[in-house]
């Protein structure tokens, strides 16, 4: 009787060990065919053409080059502006606003879009210095502000821009700009 039951037992350890021998085959295999995928899976980068040097991003803070190609796009989406595209002009600076100061600037964008609807006024901006400092988050753009009436250059102004940023969590948003007083002023052309 002793030997009936130890070969029975025998057998259900026997039947145990070939099945977790067949489950540690089958997760190696599957090991394997993961780790192949892994190695041999493509890694996709977001390149854009205009950016010379390579950019990141980590929730440390914003890095200086980021910065600076983030203040040259919104200074030139800014200051360029004719009649025509208003209503384009204000909902692209409102998306990269931030979502706490979109209420003054959408405030501030409207009293731009007021003055300038329906006139002939276009306005267009050549950069000439940027200076950023990623640690308090602000920019300033220095260039000329050409004013026209049609074809016809009626003001070329030195004019320098100071822009705020806020950056949470992986996202910089224009929260404020400005005009700051340049020494030199009123330069007609």
């Amino acid at each position: 009787m002793d030997f009936v039951l130890s070969h029975e037992r025998q057998q259900v350890l026997l039947r145990q060990r070939n099945t977790f021998a067949l489950a540690s085959a089958g997760l190696a295999i599957a090991l394997a065919v993961a780790s192949g995928f892994a190695v041999t899976r493509s890694r996709e980068v977001v390149l854009l053409p205009t950016v010379t040097r390579p950019l990141t991003i980590s929730s440390a803070g914003v890095g200086a080059d980021y910065l600076e190609l983030v203040t040259r796009d919104t200074a030139l989406m800014l200051l360029n502006r004719s009649p025509e595209g208003l209503e384009y002009w204000m909902s692209q600076i409102l998306e990269i606003a931030d979502p706490a100061a979109r209420g003054r600037l959408k405030a501030d964008l409207l009293a731009i879009v007021e003055t300038q609807r329906g006139s002939d006024v276009t306005q267009a901006f050549v950069i000439k210095a940027m200076r950023v400092d990623p640690e308090t988050l602000t920019s300033e753009v220095t260039g000329t502000l050409k004013t026209f009436v049609g074809a016809q250059v009626i003001g070329s102004d030195e004019r320098r821009f100071s822009f705020h940023w806020t950056y949470r969590g992986l996202s910089l948003a224009l929260s404020g700009f400005e005009q700051v007083q340049v020494n030199d002023t009123n330069k007609e052309g």
